[in-house]
């Protein structure tokens, strides 16, 4: 920062000091300078030492020897991501002895090796160490861990440790709780045997081999997690094994032989076991399980299950609460579910389980989230009041064949997912009645009518209305008004007509906005800008018309936008030659809430909704679910938008995607292209550009579809590999253009090689003014208010004397 900051400041004194006839000036600007210095050279001071004395501050109870441990620690590491805060709060001392006996470092905190010499292994006294969910790359486990023979917990989940557990681990005698999960060790783990007190075991998602009947006869042993690992062989439990406290047990993903489950059968304390995706040759008896009366979570998913063990008399323990057979081959409804009166939640997903479903499913008194995705059920026993006085909450319905009109749903609701069935008819009203509404998907069907505006009434619930490919007509209602918490709409490829509602812009926490392939006919919504977490936004395929180029003639920038699609409609004008600057996407990074896919929303435990979206990408179209927050795409094609092309939009670094295809853009391909280093597809097909193909457009690693067809382009194609690999029909349809993969040869050309140099260079220089623009546009902003701000705060004599004889001075 100093550097940067240094740089712009002698920048824009040798501007001043150049001017001619102006001695008191630089005398003044000389006298500046040395000041600002000064200044930098405290302020760096300052940052050096700010850091230990904050943390010094913070552990006043602690001795002075532990807290130069700690300052030395923290300094091993890349900790730029660390707040001290943070680091401060997850340190504990003993107030006796002023000894660190907790010590809890935030998530992301710390990058970089952890060595066998690492001031850690001194804090002798740590009962409680979690390091958690930081970043030692390719460390292995330090034995010196065993220095810390006092401790009673050890997390080192999430931290990309390799190689083996060290011996000397068994030395931690003291151990109750131990998590390694997470990480790519490898090994068996006999040593943890030795560790007789331990209570809470999570060796899960690692590389860990060999059997595990030691671990299961641990005295004290409560939790024991080897879920995602290499562990084979047999699993043995003997009788005397009902004295052991063992309540959860979790062994998904591994590849147990033998019959394992009559042993664990014999662990009759367990309330929680999960045998998901076992590996085994044989199907699982549900039945095996009737001796574990205290069980209440089963997880058999990814298992073939016995189907004589799925009928009504079958004998499983009655108190369960959470049962899941998602991916277990099964054919018929489980009717074994009637008899489980504490069932709160079941899922039976992606089963092959055909006809309707039965009548007394809905009256399980605990019901709360019913999850029936990706079968085969085609309707509802009982009246359309079937599911109206129903528990649950969560329902899943989706990729099944139901048909006709949807029933009434339960009054408790408050998530309603059915997409891609066959229902039909209206959306039914009685979807208001209710308190609470957070996710409402009925995409692909065959609903008709309008949209219900009672959906308005759900302003402090609603975060999704998906209503995708379904025939509803209408105008868009209000949906919003201040404070609404809705954060996706969708009504994409519907026959909606009329205008946007003005009401949108009070939906403040809209993040994705589809109103594609309707009939809507309406100007550009610039007042859409107002929406500050808008991230998502097409209108493609409908009546759209006028300019897309703000009234003032400046950006468009919306705050967070990094999807605009409006293709296919009536829009007309040029574009500003700074349309494109302060755009999302011309730097992405992950949101705030830390989500990978727009859409992905975590305040509703037990449901994962993702947004989708069409795309017309690399020549196709195609629908895009799991639409990465960081993916960038503009589609302007199909519309009657002219002039050139703006040099800025090379400063969408992030850009995956451009298609301004089938316009009447005239001028040249933008040079500045060549610095969109993450374009993947771009089309410039059907226009009326002129000029030579740029031949940085070969420095784009990741292009793997161009198309500039149809145009009046000249000279010869570029030769890099990511364009000759493309097909003729990309560079068809402009009679000057020669080179590979065109059978025309170059020799004779009409636009000889220095005249295509003169070309980009003209281009070249156009593109550095842009560059210019986007820097001016932030460090010119720092910059004056600084030194404004340093001049209007203490306005000192001298200045004021130098400047006024400046004055007398100007005739």
């Amino acid at each position: 920062m100093h550097d940067l900051v240094s740089l712009f400041i002698t920048i824009f004194f040798i501007y001043f000091l150049n001017l001619k006839n102006n001695i008191v000036l630089k005398v003044f600007m000389t006298t500046i300078m040395s000041g600002l210095q000064l200044l930098l050279r405290f302020f760096s001071l300052f940052f050096i030492f700010s850091s230990s004395f904050t943390l010094v501050v913070g552990l006043s109870g602690c001795h002075p020897d532990q807290i130069q441990a700690l300052v030395q620690f923290k300094n091993e590491f890349d900790s730029s991501n660390c707040n001290q805060t943070d680091y401060l709060d997850g340190v504990q001392c003993n107030n006796a002895t002023g000894a660190v006996t907790e010590l809890q470092l935030p998530s992301g905190c710390l990058t970089g090796v952890l060595k066998p010499n690492s001031s850690l292994f001194e804090l002798r006294h740590l009962s409680h160490l979690n390091l958690s969910h930081n970043n030692f790359t390719s460390s292995s486990l330090p034995s010196e861990f065993s220095n810390l023979s006092r401790l009673e917990v050890l997390s080192l989940s999430s931290n990309s440790f390799i190689g083996q557990v060290p011996s000397s681990f068994s030395k931690l005698t003291w151990l109750n709780q131990l998590d390694l999960s997470h990480n790519q060790l490898t090994g068996s783990f006999q040593l943890v045997q030795n560790l007789t007190k331990l209570s809470i075991l999570d060796l899960s998602y690692n590389h860990f081999s060999g059997t595990i009947s030691s671990l299961l006869a641990m005295p004290f042993l409560s939790q024991l997690d080897l879920s995602e690992n290499y562990l084979t062989g047999s699993i043995e439990v003997s009788n005397s094994s009902s004295s052991l406290r063992l309540e959860k047990l979790s062994l998904s993903n591994n590849h147990f032989e033998g019959q394992i489950l009559e042993s664990i059968s014999n662990l009759i304390t367990l309330k929680l076991l999960d045998l998901s995706y076992l590996n085994i040759s044989y199907p699982i008896d549900i039945q095996i399980f009737s001796s574990l009366k205290s069980l209440l979570k089963l997880v058999l998913s990814g298992n073939s299950i016995l189907s004589t063990s799925l009928g009504s008399d079958s004998d499983v323990p009655l108190n369960l609460e959470w049962l899941d057979l998602s991916g277990c081959d099964i054919r018929e409804f489980p009717n074994f579910l009637k008899s489980l009166q504490n069932l709160d939640f079941i899922d039976i997903s992606n089963n092959k389980i055909i006809g309707d479903l039965p009548e007394w499913l809905w009256k399980l008194p605990r019901l709360s989230s019913v999850k029936l995705v990706n079968n085969s059920f085609t309707g509802f026993e009982g009246s359309k009041e079937v599911l109206q006085n129903s528990s649950v909450k969560i329902l899943d319905l989706a990729l099944n064949h139901f048909k006709g009109p949807f029933p009434n749903p339960p009054h408790s609701l408050y998530v309603l997912s059915a997409w891609n069935n066959s229902f039909t008819g209206n959306i039914p009203l009685s979807v208001c009645n209710r308190s609470l509404l957070y996710i409402l998907d009925l995409s692909y069907n065959n609903f008709t009518g309008s949209i219900p505006r009672c959906l308005r009434n759900f302003q402090t619930s609603l975060l999704v209305v998906n209503l995708r490919k379904n025939n509803l007509d209408g105008s868009l209602p209000d949906m919003c008004y201040d404070g609404a918490l809705l954060r996706t709409l969708d009504v994409g490829f519907n026959q909606l007509t009329g205008k946007l509602p003005s009401s949108l812009l009070k939906c403040s926490s809209l993040k994705f906005l589809s109103v594609d392939n309707n009939n809507i006919k309406d100007t550009f919504p610039f007042w859409l800008k107002g929406l500050p977490d808008l991230q998502a936004f097409t209108l493609r395929s409908n009546k759209f018309h006028g300019s897309i180029s703000p009234p003032n003639q400046g950006p468009l920038a919306f705050p967070e936008l990094r999807i605009l699609e409006i293709a296919d409609n009536r829009f007309t004008g040029s574009l500003p030659q700074d349309y494109f600057v302060n755009w999302k996407a011309s730097s992405l990074h992950m949101t705030e809430d830390g989500s990978l896919y727009m859409g992905d929303y975590t305040e509703i435990p037990g449901y994962i909704y993702e947004d989708t979206i069409d795309l017309q990408y690399k020549g196709l179209f195609m629908e895009q679910g799991k639409v990465l927050t960081s993916y960038a795409t503009i589609d302007f094609s199909g519309n009657r938008l002219e002039g050139h092309i703006p040099e800025s939009i090379g400063l969408l670094k992030t850009l995956i995607a451009l298609n301004l295809s089938n316009n009447a853009f005239t001028g040249h391909i933008p040079l500045s292209l060549s610095n969109v280093s993450e374009l993947e597809s771009l089309d410039l097909s059907g226009n009326q550009l002129t000029g030579t193909i740029p031949k940085g457009l070969e420095r784009l690693s990741y292009l793997a579809y161009i198309s500039v067809a149809h145009n009046h382009l000249t000279g010869e194609i570029p030769q890099g590999t990511q364009i000759t690999g493309q097909p003729k029909s990309s560079f068809v349809g402009n009679e000057g253009l020669c080179g590979f993969p065109l059978e025309q040869s170059c020799f004779g050309t009409n636009a000889p090689p220095m005249q295509q140099q003169q070309e980009q260079e003209k281009e070249e220089e156009e593109v550095l003014n842009w560059k210019a623009v986007a820097i001016g546009y932030g460090t010119g902003l720092l910059l004056g208010l600084s030194i404004a701000q340093v001049i209007a705060s203490y306005k000192p004599e001298w200045l004021v004397k130098i400047a006024g004889l400046y004055k007398c001075k100007t005739y």
